[in-house]
């Protein structure tokens, strides 16, 4: 058995001391972010990256060693634990193989080859498969001495029916030879996707994949999924072709079966009885086992990719610029029912709102500029957020009156679309209910408009994440894994920026290293009865925050005009000796010690580090001391529509526009650019360069200028290019796009002389695959 520090060491390239240190802090209940910011020196530097797959891929090693005791108990309980098997249990390093060495002992219900077994038939088929290549036996004379016709045996033909069985479920449950099979299909298989009968108009969005044949190794994960969602919906029918070139010469994988098992088919009578065993075990036992997992295997790559890209999409949304505490208006459109309105001061405070009819039907567009205006001048508002929902545009040009209408008094007010993915969740939220009893539900989002302008990470972490909507097939993948990846992102992300404690709601608090949702609610309970907080040491009297919840938790919550300037900062209370002996040394005060850069830059941490500090953290605390409780997120931009382009149909080739990257994938990036429809930017119109993942050119949130190229107004499609010099006519497969044709060409192993061709080794198939699944596959090859 594999020491898991060590398997984990290799996969990160780091050293095994870093990840068994990581282990041990993990276990002790210590958090990714309070590791990575605040032990450094006994994780050697490991980063959040770094941390969160270490601690992916511990619990499922450790899945692996509590499957794999299972399995060894189970067999040596059966009297079958050979060392050689249990060595090979224990080199296994997927689940995959050890559930395949596991299959020949694994209890299951009667098989056919069982039920012969019991009828004495088992050394007929040892015989018979002893006996290839000899012409003088006969299959049908020898199987006559074991008719059985208690048993159901009741002629020669059921008996070689039985010894035929009794090989297929022999042959496979051969753990080698499954090895070798699943290596042929990952490097030549090929998924072939197909219009289900009678389905062509229900299913028109997937008539990209009526006839669709790719190799497996090579799907990207959206047509994957799509196809997936394709199959689900019943429009689709996958399958895959093992031997997408026999040109029904049969399946190559028969070949590799018989030669494992060291058979050579002449033309004798026995040759051909073990020649329709080997098809029989291909095509019932191998094949559809095989396609269900490669299928599978295929849904978890892809769903682990849209994860990824989903979670990256979402940290980027959350680390968006904050326009910050400022006074602002949110305006939910609407047509029918009106544009409700949500004033909330610099802090977020609910200060008024009403509801205004400036669209048809009502048409109250003086009236609704005038109590707009008059709202903007009373609560001295200078941010205006509009939802990008329906009729925003039209609410954007009302926005643009209300200003103009003040522009006297007031020069500074801006106006600014924002997504309102999400809000109606939080609008029906218990925590927007409880926040506002007595408001009405579109009211709340109005609200959640506003504050999210303010300062987009503290007020989308009341939103369940994956309503966000910055993710493609969110519901298609797994939810328990996809939970998982969004709270660890938004984990990440709230405690890399920090939280002031004395304004932050419970749902912020409770995404705060250490914290929960019981620990959240108290502070803001204890909050709420004495005040705000004006130490950190405070908060250990609020119930049921202990002294670990502290440690984990302190570094990361702010209080701003405390009694201690460093707890303003993110140096951890932990290390306020060591500052005051940095001051101290340096004949200064700690406070007038932070923000001096002539000072803190002239220290050399090597000068003050002790058996628990070491430079890595003292360089932390320095930059810190320099510019304390420091926002890591970037200037606060937006976007501007071009006016009169407000629909779909207004759209025209060759406009140049002004957008907000909404959503970036592996094939391109999609852009709202005010028509109610983001459209599509292709990885190979990003940019002149090549580019190999969209992610490294563009992120969520992102202001870019882009060209339109296409419309499809019937099926909603809009075509962009931020190569502002591309030509409409020039759009065509690039570089970057892989052709999803029919595979054509000789296979990649070809038969020779009975046995397998020579395989390229994992680096040549990994060049020639190019993307992440290729190097799933060959993981899965192993």
């Amino acid at each position: 058995m594999h020491n898991i520090a060590e398997i984990i060491a290799q996969e990160l390239q780091v050293r095994e001391q870093q990840v068994a240190a990581t282990i041990t802090l993990l276990d002790e209940g210590a958090t990714v972010p309070f590791i990575a910011r605040y032990r450094k020196e006994v994780t050697g530097g490991l980063d959040d990256t770094q941390l969160r797959n270490l601690f992916s891929r511990l619990g499922y090693l450790r899945e692996l060693n509590e499957r794999r005791q299972v399995i060894i108990t189970s067999i040596d309980a059966q009297g079958k634990l050979t060392p050689e098997l249990q060595r090979a249990l224990n080199e296994a390093d997927t689940k995959t193989r050890l559930e395949d060495l596991y299959l020949p002992y694994k209890p299951k219900r009667r098989t056919k080859g069982q039920i012969a077994i019991e009828a004495g038939i088992e050394p007929l088929a040892d015989k018979l498969f002893a006996a290839a290549g000899d012409a003088s036996v006969e299959p049908e004379l020898e199987a006559n001495a074991f008719i059985n016709a208690e048993a159901g045996f009741n002629d020669a033909k059921a008996v070689l029916d039985g010894a035929r069985y009794i090989l297929m479920e022999r042959f496979a449950e051969d753990a080698e030879l499954l090895a070798k099979v699943r290596r042929y299909i990952a490097d030549n298989a090929v998924l072939e996707s197909k219009m289900v009968a009678g389905k062509e108009q229900e299913g028109a969005k997937f008539r990209d994949y009526f006839e669709h044949s790719e190799p497996l190794a090579t799907v990207p994960s959206h047509r994957a999924l799509a196809m997936l969602r394709g199959r689900n919906e019943g429009v689709l029918s996958l399958t895959i072709n093992a031997d997408p070139n026999s040109e029904g010469t049969g399946s190559y994988c028969e070949q590799i079966i018989a030669n494992h098992q060291g058979l050579n088919f002449g033309g004798n009578a026995v040759d051909s009885w073990l020649s329709t065993v080997v098809t029989a075990t291909w095509r019932i036992k191998i094949a559809l086992q095989m396609e269900t997992e490669f299928i599978s295997q295929m849904r978890e790559l892809a769903e682990g990719e849209a994860i990824k890209v989903f979670a990256r999409n979402l940290g980027d949304l959350l680390m968006a610029a904050p326009a910050g505490a400022k006074a602002t208006m949110g305006l939910d459109p609407g047509l029918r029912t009106g544009v409700k309105v949500a004033l909330v001061n610099d802090t977020g405070k609910l200060v008024a709102h009403t509801t205004i009819f400036p669209h048809a039907p009502q048409n109250q567009w003086d009236k609704s500029v005038r109590t707009l205006a008059n709202l903007v001048k009373m609560h001295s508002i200078e941010l205006i957020a509009i939802g990008n929902g329906t009729a925003s545009r039209e609410t954007d040009r009302l926005a643009a009156d209300v200003i103009a209408e003040v522009k006297a008094d007031m020069p500074n007010v801006t106006k600014v679309v924002v997504s309102e993915a999400g809000a109606s969740v939080y609008s029906a939220s218990e925590l927007a209910a409880n926040e506002f009893p007595d408001l009405d539900v579109s009211l709340r989002g109005a609200v959640s408009i506003a504050r999210r302008l303010q300062d987009p990470l503290a007020e989308l972490v009341k939103i369940e994440p994956k309503s966000i909507g910055v993710g493609q097939y969110q519901h298609d993948v797994s939810q328990s894994q996809l939970s998982a990846s969004l709270e660890a992102v938004v984990e990440d992300c709230v405690n890399s920026v920090g939280v002031d404690v004395n304004m932050a709601s419970a749902p912020l608090l409770s995404q705060v290293a250490g914290l929960n949702r019981t620990l959240a609610q108290n502070i803001v309970d204890f909050r709420d009865e004495n005040g705000r907080f004006n130490s950190r040491k405070e908060l250990l009297k609020v119930p049921r925050l202990g002294p670990k919840a502290f440690e984990q938790s302190a570094g990361f919550l702010r209080i701003r005009d405390g009694n201690n300037a460093l707890d303003a900062s993110a140096v951890h209370p932990e290390a306020y000796a060591l500052v005051e002996h940095i001051a101290a040394a340096k004949g200064s005060p700690v406070d007038a010690l932070i923000g001096n850069s002539t000072v803190l830059n002239a220290i050399n941490p090597s000068e003050f580090t002790t058996a628990e500090f070491g430079v890595p953290t003292i360089t932390d605390i320095l930059k810190e001391l320099d510019k304390p409780g420091r926002d890591p997120r970037g200037e606060f931009k937006t976007a501007t529509f071009k006016e009169g382009v407000e629909e779909i149909k207004d759209l025209r080739p060759e406009m140049i526009l002004e957008g907000v990257v909404t959503n970036v994938t592996n094939f391109g990036a999609f852009v709202d650019i005010g028509v109610h429809q983001d459209g599509l930017v292709h990885i190979s119109s990003l940019t002149d360069k090549f580019v190999s993942d969209p992610h490294t050119v563009v992120k969520a949130g992102d202001v870019v200028k882009v060209k339109v190229m296409e419309v499809d107004v019937e099926r909603r499609r809009i075509g962009l290019s931020m190569r502002l010099d591309e030509k409409p006519a020039e759009k065509a497969p690039s570089r970057n796009e892989r052709p999803a044709a029919k595979t054509s060409g000789k296979p990649a192993h070809k038969p020779n002389n009975g046995k397998p061709a020579k395989r390229p080794d994992n680096k040549q198939v990994n060049a020639a695959m190019g993307n992440a699944f290729a190097e799933a596959f060959a993981k899965l090859k192993k």
